[in-house]
């Protein structure tokens, strides 16, 4: 799934947790499949949806396959038919952008000039006779179309404004704007929140849903993501939560950014669905499209990790196949991980037997400062106690005193405070550093 995808997955179920919490109402999550073209719709792309709404930690309690419900779509269409709610054209898909070419060309819209219902039958038998294949249109009423948006407020679209909807193309297959309105239907679909490019469908969908004698859902429009150029490259409109994975943003990292991109609220770092959907206020979203940088989940996504309780840690270690951590190690560790794989490097430095070079006057410091360590176990106050009794009998101090010991401690420049590092090493392993 691209960025805007999950955007849209996550904010339709962080709605309905917020509205259960809100209303006291159980609301069911609805996963379809939109596989009715068979080209574009293989088993793998259904698979890899899958595995990135289950990494994200997103359960759906409802699957369904348009693919699997042509028939009930025929049934509608038969019965629009017999209505005279939908008509058959026979443009090529050349012929329809010949008009809109000379439409614009004359300052007016592209719309639709409705040719196929002047078409008489001895036309239509003429046009399949040499070879032309029918595709159908839902015909619009021309008159307003209006509904409360949850994210734009009131709005109002008039039929005549809008081109009849292909509904059947020349192969027979199914475009998205008829069974979506069916399944709405059928599923008894109450909330619908999509991105503010599907506005006009939704006028359309309404009088889809009054010919279906079906009450149409409560919609919400969010602003499209944009990239700071302002239309979202296709770098970042491609960006697949695959890659993110690689990368090490962790899935609340993309949910807490995503959750807030679009409204004036600050980003809350959460670590669960639940704790997210109570900060989630669909209405806070603006018109305005929101900026979308990769760069503010790499910044973002230190903060989630360094805040992750143990638990969730060592759940994560699980899915990667490494061993778990111990609680100390974490305390010690986490103000220094980036992303949950940098743990396996402090991990090396703080279990293995690996020992660091020093220059000759910083190794006989840490020597001398080997024989200085207090007797008995480790804890949080050693450090200080210990560093203290160094200064005096060395007559080193600041960086002169600290920088070898952690250099000694761990080869690196930076790293964990050392005083919650000192009892995750342990006694002996301290002593062979200091003394190389």
């Amino acid at each position: 799934m691209h960025i805007g995808n999950l955007r849209t997955a996550l904010l339709n179920y962080l709605y309905a947790l917020s509205a259960k919490k809100t209303t006291g109402e159980d609301f069911t999550f609805v996963l379809r499949m939109d596989d009715t073209d068979t080209e574009r719709s293989k088993p793998e792309y259904e698979q890899a949806v899958y595995e990135d709404m289950r990494w994200l930690g997103i359960p759906w309690d409802r699957l369904e396959h348009q693919s699997k419900r042509l028939d009930r779509y025929n049934r509608v269409l038969e019965d629009f038919k017999r209505r005279g709610l939908v008509y058959a054209c026979y443009e090529t898909a050349e012929e329809l952008e010949y008009k809109r070419r000379r439409q614009r060309a004359r300052g007016l819209p592209p719309v639709y000039d409705r040719a196929g219902l002047k078409l008489t039958a001895e036309d239509r038998a003429k046009l399949e006779s040499d070879g032309r294949r029918p595709h159908y249109r839902f015909k619009l009423e021309h008159r307003e179309v209006s509904w409360d948006d949850m994210v734009r407020g009131h709005c109002s679209y008039n039929g005549a404004h809008l081109s009849d909807p292909i509904v059947v193309r020349e192969d027979g297959t199914f475009p998205y704007m008829l069974p979506s309105a069916i399944d709405d239907a059928d599923f008894a679909v109450t909330h619908v929140i999509r991105g503010e490019d599907h506005v006009t469908n939704t006028a359309v969908q309404i009088q889809m849903f009054e010919a279906l004698d079906a009450k149409p859902p409560v919609f919400g429009h969010p602003p499209l993501l944009t990239g700071r150029e302002g239309k979202l490259s296709k770098r970042l409109g491609s960006l697949s939560s695959r890659e993110l994975r690689e990368q090490g943003v962790e899935p609340m990292t993309i949910a807490c950014l995503l959750a807030r991109l679009g409204t004036s609220d600050p980003v809350v770092v959460c670590h669960g669905w639940e704790e997210l959907a109570g900060h989630f206020d669909l209405t806070r979203f603006g018109r305005a499209q929101p900026h979308f940088d990769t760069g503010d989940l790499f910044k973002l996504n230190p903060r989630v990790v360094r805040s992750m309780p143990l638990d969730a840690v060592n759940a994560r270690l699980r899915e990667r196949g490494e061993k778990e951590i111990a609680a100390d190690f974490w305390t010690a560790v986490s103000p220094n991980i980036d992303k949950i794989a940098d743990i396996a490097e402090w991990e090396k430095i703080c279990y293995t037997d690996e020992s660091f070079e020093l220059d000759g006057d910083d190794r006989a410091f840490c020597r001398r400062a080997a024989e200085l360590l207090p007797s008995g176990g480790f804890d949080e106050t050693t450090f200080q106690a210990w560093t203290a009794v160094v200064k005096e009998k060395t007559g080193r101090k600041g960086r002169d005193l600290f920088h070898p010991i952690r250099l000694a401690l761990t080869g690196r420049e930076q790293g964990p405070e050392l005083k919650a590092l000192l009892p995750v090493l342990g006694r002996e392993k301290t002593i062979a550093r200091l003394q190389g």
